[in-house]
């Protein structure tokens, strides 16, 4: 069973976490099902950036993004190569290094 560690976020997860996965899970539902309460505007339709995570390690055991998260990645706070949105990565077999960056864009909550 594959794990997913999560790095210290300051407010998310001050401690960081590491929890055992199904594989075929997103990274998203994972974490909201350990208590770690990821922002999720869009719930998870893949129509915002707010459950925008950073893999680092374990990348390349996930399937490639498609056009659409693609899209929406490139108006993420803090993109990185190694970018996701954490509702359509899916757990594989590996184990996966996630971190929750210090901010992100809700358009909702911010009133653009």
């Amino acid at each position: 069973m594959p794990q997913i560690i999560f790095l210290p976020h300051e407010e998310i997860c001050p401690d960081g976490a590491v929890i055992d996965v199904e594989s075929g899970v997103s990274i998203c539902d994972a974490a909201l099902a350990n208590d770690i309460d990821i922002e999720h505007a869009c719930e998870k339709s893949c129509a915002c950036t707010t459950c925008h995570v950073i893999i680092r390690e374990g990348f390349d055991s996930l399937e490639e993004s498609d056009e659409v998260e693609d899209d929406l990645l490139d108006k993420a706070w803090g993109l990185e190569p190694e970018s996701r949105l954490s509702c359509q990565a899916i757990v594989k077999d590996e184990d996966l290094v996630v971190e929750i960056p210090k901010y992100t864009i809700n358009m909702v909550s911010e009133n653009h």
